[in-house]
């Protein structure tokens, strides 16, 4: 029996659920956003609560179940509430600069590191170091924060590097005389 498989999904008021097919998609503040399930589990749409039910009882359905759950709810916070991820950018002369919809990280290599801004994201810089990106989809926002965050990650002897801004850097101590 799956934990959090088993707990229902609250849909709020102001967002809107429909599932066709093996579509689910959701409308609600901050866009619309579907996903496509399994077909080896149930959901059921009543009364502004979503249940997931597995219909194979093998190892399969039992580990898809309570992910297809996660991921539907996340899904409905998204829609409705939405998701965001700040990371920090710390070194002399490390900067980042928003033109349009591009992202420029100057990152102590000889050329600017321009990254493109996935469509559904917006992404704000305050200071130059600090970088906070906001959206729907939970997964896109990860994945574009990981991105910024491989460019340059940060080392453990200064510290120097983009890191997440609870992200915490164990520090090693330099050579000894």
């Amino acid at each position: 029996m799956s934990r959090i498989g088993s707990k229902p999904i609250i849909v709020p008021e102001d967002v809107n659920v429909s599932y066709e097919g093996n579509l689910l998609t959701a409308k609600g503040n901050m866009g619309e956003l579907g996903i496509n399930l399994n077909s080896s589990v149930d959901v059921s749409i009543v009364d502004n609560m979503i249940k997931v039910k597995p219909l194979r009882k093998d190892d399969f359905g039992k580990s898809i179940w309570g992910t297809i759950r996660a991921n539907i709810c996340n899904l409905i916070i998204g829609v409705s509430k939405g998701y965001s991820k700040k990371l920090e950018i710390n070194g002399v002369g490390y900067r980042a600069s928003t033109s349009g919809n591009k992202v420029q990280l100057n990152l102590g290599f000889s050329h600017p590191v321009e990254l493109d801004i996935p469509s559904g994201l917006t992404l704000t810089v305050e200071n130059n170091t600090l970088i906070e990106i906001k959206g729907a989809d939970k997964q896109l926002l990860g994945q574009f924060a990981s991105e910024i965050r491989a460019k340059r990650p940060p080392e453990p002897f200064k510290g120097k590097g983009v890191k997440y801004a609870d992200e915490i850097i164990i520090r090693k101590e330099g050579k000894k005389k």
